[in-house]
């Protein structure tokens, strides 16, 4: 529910309707606009309670129409943040106005490896470096990450560089130590419906980066996103990282680029594209990040490796050095080009 204030409403006015909305038991949030004052109530409201607080609001001094929201997420929809987020980080503006490269391997392997990988990321243009430190793998014989000592690998290169850096976060108990050494904790696609996780993500007030999961619907994404943004957080940052195919044999995922402008429409979030992990191979992920940019992401996030063919995990998708390079010169030229032409 949207409370629309008066043209010129006083301040009384505005607090006498956030204390009605503190009595039916919800916390009104104000909404300030150009000209007028919009309160919202970002909570799911029984038919009764729309009924007698629609009655109760309407009929007061300084209301000008109460209106109910059509999406089962508040905090998240451009009905109550009518303005574009974006999210800063460390100097890195994430969000409409730029194109954010994310880069880096799947997993930190050494030092030595990620050292080079973030070497090659910063030299290409990229201004995130990303890299597991644990990874949720779907056989248990297979490489899971270097944990903690991971961690410290991802702080110590991060630091070296200057580079913002980004890694995933599996439990909830785990979130105040991956916090302590990155800087934006990644939820992954398998964790996106993992509630206490998203929670004390939210709780954490670092940056959250959440990944759609394979088979979850628009508006059950952006409910992902609303328990983060509930818990006081609002740096949250959306990724489309592909959907589950209908045949597996050609890619890994199906990369869900209509997603774009349609959380484009719906919400403030800014929105990431992954095309490593949305089609699984290495030879299609320029063209989809091109395709990305053209659809309305505010970035991708790519994975590259020194040398893919020894990556301990998704070798199969992940860019050489040389690759890497030649696409954020390809990104640049495009980026420049539709500047150019919307300025026109």
């Amino acid at each position: 529910m949207i409370i629309l204030m008066r043209f010129g409403a006083e301040e009384a006015q505005i607090q006498a309707v956030c204390d009605v909305i503190r009595e039916a038991g919800h916390e009104p949030l104000v909404l300030p606009g150009e000209d007028r004052v919009a309160i919202g109530i970002p909570a799911s409201l029984s038919q009764d309670e729309r009924v007698n607080l629609d009655a109760a609001l309407s009929a007061m001094e300084g209301v000008s129409k109460v209106t109910h929201t059509s999406r089962p997420y508040k905090l998240a929809s451009l009905e109550f943040h009518s303005s574009r987020s974006v999210v800063e980080v460390r100097g890195v503006g994430i969000g409409p106005g730029s194109f954010t490269v994310m880069g880096g391997p799947c997993s930190v392997e050494s030092y030595e490896q990620f050292s080079t990988s973030a070497r090659i990321v910063k030299e290409a243009g990229a201004t995130v470096l990303r890299g597991g430190a644990f990874k949720p793998r779907t056989s248990p014989y297979a490489f899971q990450g270097l944990a903690q000592e991971g961690l410290e690998i991802i702080r110590k290169v991060g630091q070296e560089t200057g580079l913002v850096t980004i890694s995933e976060v599996m439990s909830g108990d785990m979130v105040p130590m991956v916090a302590e050494y990155v800087d934006i904790l990644q939820i992954g696609a398998r964790s996106m419906q993992n509630f206490p996780l998203l929670i004390e993500a939210g709780r954490s007030g670092k940056p959250v980066f959440l990944k759609r999961g394979p088979s979850a619907s628009i508006d059950e994404f952006l409910l992902a996103a609303e328990y983060l943004l509930s818990q006081g957080n609002p740096n949250v940052i959306l990724c489309e990282r592909g959907v589950l195919p209908i045949d597996k044999s050609y890619t890994r995922n199906t990369l869900d680029l209509s997603a774009v402008p349609v959380l484009k429409e719906f919400s403030h979030l800014p929105i990431i594209v992954d095309p490593s992990h949305g089609t699984g191979v290495a030879r299609y992920v320029g063209p989809m990040s091109l395709a990305a940019m053209v659809a309305g992401a505010d970035g991708v996030m790519i994975e590259m490796h020194p040398d893919p063919k020894t990556a301990l995990s998704d070798g199969s998708q992940a860019l050489t050095p040389d690759q890497f390079t030649e696409l954020m010169t390809d990104l640049r030229r495009l980026w420049s080009f539709q500047t150019q032409a919307q300025s026109v």
